[in-house]
């Protein structure tokens, strides 16, 4: 594939995945970049947790992707009493019209390409732990049976991190699942104006389907192919190695205030959502920027903080700060 190619397919990714976000602004106001990382995760093919205030629009942001989008779509709210079989769906008795009886399995909601987990830590860490195969493999296997999803095959959950009655947080296994995890702020004062405009008049915005899933599926090709240099790699590598309390790349703070470090899916999300930055910007190879940008997002759920760092009141955004403002971006080594 020559150079002129490439160009041209970033050049196309950059307009398709434009008009899907262009699409979504026009009920979602304002949230730049939690608009990006949610696109991001769904063209790289991995899951996303959007953790805000209630009220913040993040059901919203979802329900308007998955219209943009001519995909499937169901829409799960995560309660005490949920169980997994109300997830995953379970085998029910089914009489013929002879009057034979037999056990047929009835799909349950997670059957679908979108699945919109709301509210994802007020079940209980039974129900939770139904989505760690989907999530993962893409599979559901229920009695000995496995079922194989439609690609592609997105969660996005969202969270309330004000509310602690009730909830149950996820556990480690089931955030490192996530690709991406976005932090949904309140709107600005000419944000909120708009919206005000927007949902007070009367006025319905309808939502037009732009992609599709099998074109999905192909820019998750191509992001794959985009170039990354040795030495962007190494960067990559010494970040997510930075994270590891008293390891070979750690900081001062790192062992101060973390537990425990990222994971290898850390440094794979790294990778590709820096892919998907650089065909952004209209590039075929990854840059150290490109990296910068999404370090944050990929990387404050995989990081554990100690107890001192919980006493201090230190965030784990602000140890990743510090670990991306010393990590240099090329080694003496």
């Amino acid at each position: 594939m020559n150079e002129d190619t490439l160009h041209q397919q970033a050049e196309q990714f950059r307009v398709r995945y434009t008009a899907i976000k262009d699409e979504i602004g026009k009920v979602i106001v304002g949230h730049d970049e939690i608009v990006h990382g949610v696109l991001t995760s769904l063209m790289i093919g991995g899951h996303c947790l959007l953790e805000g205030a209630p009220g913040l629009g993040k059901t919203l942001l979802v329900k308007t992707l998955a219209e943009a989008l001519s995909l499937d779509f169901n829409r799960i709210q995560f309660t005490p009493d949920l169980m997994p079989a109300d997830i995953l769906g379970t085998n029910m008795i089914v009489e013929s019209p002879d009057g034979r009886r037999a056990f047929e399995f009835q799909k349950g909601p997670i059957f679908t390409q979108i699945c919109l987990a709301d509210e994802i830590n007020r079940a209980t860490p039974k129900t939770q732990s139904a989505l760690l195969e989907t999530m993962q493999e893409g599979t559901v296997t229920v009695a000995g049976q496995r079922f194989v999803l439609k690609k592609p095959f997105f969660v996005m959950a969202t969270q309330n991190p004000i509310e602690q009655e009730g909830t149950y947080p996820l556990p480690e296994a089931q955030l490192d699942r996530f690709l991406f995890k976005l932090v949904v702020d309140y709107s600005t004062r000419d944000e909120l104006a708009t919206i005000i405009d927007r949902t007070t008049r009367g006025i319905k915005i309808d939502t037009n389907p732009v992609m599709d899933g099998a074109e999905i599926i192909n820019w998750q090709n191509l992001i794959r192919q985009v170039i990354l240099a040795d030495h962007v790699r190494d960067y990559i590598v010494r970040l997510t190695m930075a994270t590891h309390p008293f390891g070979p790349q750690a900081i001062d703070q790192t062992n101060k205030y973390l537990r425990w470090g990222s994971s290898p899916r850390g440094a794979q999300t790294l990778a590709l959502a820096s892919k998907v930055r650089a065909l952004l910007e209209g590039r075929f190879n990854v840059s150290f920027e490109d990296v910068r940008r999404v370090y944050l997002p990929a990387m404050r759920h995989r990081v554990i903080l100690n107890f001192e760092a919980l006493a201090e009141g230190i965030s784990a955004d602000q140890v990743l700060l510090d670990i991306l403002n010393a990590v240099p971006q090329k080694s003496d080594a």
